[in-house]
């Protein structure tokens, strides 16, 4: 501790924001030092590993507390797919994901309906997946690889370590719009830290890390993974905008897709079988195209509302009605 003591000596004279960005360099630092990372590399201590080491100023309880909020208020605020066999497969195929990972509280999984794709995690492990990231996905291992990153993000938490250092270095807290689509919703009224969703890019590269294990572990081809990057790269470069925000934060680059496959031969064991897909997948695949194009007719035919004036307001002269004798 006598380098930190020195560093913070040479800090007498500086600003109140560098002193606290040399704390949080210290601080993260000593988790690196006394940590076990080789653990988080061997899948089979999967569930008996802490991968969750870092700053965070939030206990546990605050954490499922802080996203019990946050997702009354995306439940009040989006477009939930409510269809309970879609419902059920989801939350299925996510609890069986999350019972091959290092997740130590409950989890809960829903479906958002939205044109763009994407997935997010709030913390305390309230996780979401668009719709549009359902369509995308050709198979139940793909589906499976998006919901194992989030995992990844929650199992770590993310959102809460990320928060933390943020606050330490008095980062503003902006509202964030997470989607747009066919439900037109946004988070901007709740004020939430940016940081609650917009992961850095080692914490997206852990998530992919951790991800690709708990796929492996529950019994999916974990090369699915670098099929789905491939899918939502090649649908973003065909149609600029329909990969949400949030989800662009950690580009699908060769990189990613190198590392990614580097990690595959590197620390998965193989297996004789994986899973590819399942009936399951089809037919809710098959249904949900189904209630998202009734929805779809029903929002074609809705009233649009009123056009509306406050006092002492003109109209334009393009709103004018027109009268005609």
């Amino acid at each position: 501790m006598g380098f930190y003591r020195n560093l913070f000596k040479k800090c007498d004279n500086t600003s109140r924001d560098v002193k606290k960005a040399v704390i949080i360099v210290a601080l993260m630092a000593l988790p690196l030092v006394a940590g076990k990372p080789d653990q988080k590399r061997d899948p089979n201590a999967i569930g008996g590993r802490k991968v969750a080491s870092g700053v965070n100023f939030y206990s546990l309880e605050k954490e499922l507390a802080l996203g019990k909020q946050l997702a009354e208020e995306i439940r009040k605020q989006a477009r939930l797919v409510e269809d309970p066999i879609v419902a059920e497969y989801v939350n299925r195929l996510g609890q069986n994901l999350a019972r091959n990972s290092d997740i130590t509280f409950p989890v809960t999984f829903n479906l958002i309906e939205s044109e763009e794709i994407g997935a997010f995690t709030l913390p305390g492990g309230f996780i979401y997946v668009n719709t549009a990231t359902l369509k995308l996905s050709d198979n139940e291992s793909e589906l499976a690889s998006v919901i194992a990153h989030e995992l990844g993000h929650a199992a770590a938490r993310h959102a809460t370590r990320q928060a933390s250092t943020q606050k330490l270095l008095d980062l503003a807290t902006l509202p964030v719009a997470i989607f747009g689509g066919i439900g037109g919703y946004a988070l901007r009224q709740l004020g939430a830290p940016l940081a609650l969703f917009h992961f850095s890019r080692d914490f997206e590269t852990e998530a992919d890390f951790l991800g690709l294990q708990y796929l492996w572990k529950a019994g999916y081809d974990p090369e699915s993974s670098i099929n789905m990057f491939e899918r939502v790269e090649s649908m973003e470069r065909r149609q600029p905008g329909a990969v949400s925000q949030l989800f662009r934060t950690h580009p699908m680059t060769a990189d990613r897709i190198a590392r990614t496959q580097r990690d595959i031969g590197q620390i998965l064991p193989n297996r004789a079988e994986y899973v590819i897909n399942t009936s399951d997948y089809e037919d809710i695949r098959t249904r949900l195209l189904d209630i998202l194009e009734v929805q779809r007719a029903k929002d074609a035919t809705a009233p649009q509302p009123p056009t509306l004036r406050r006092p002492n307001e003109q109209l334009d002269l393009d709103e004018r009605p027109s009268f005609q004798l």
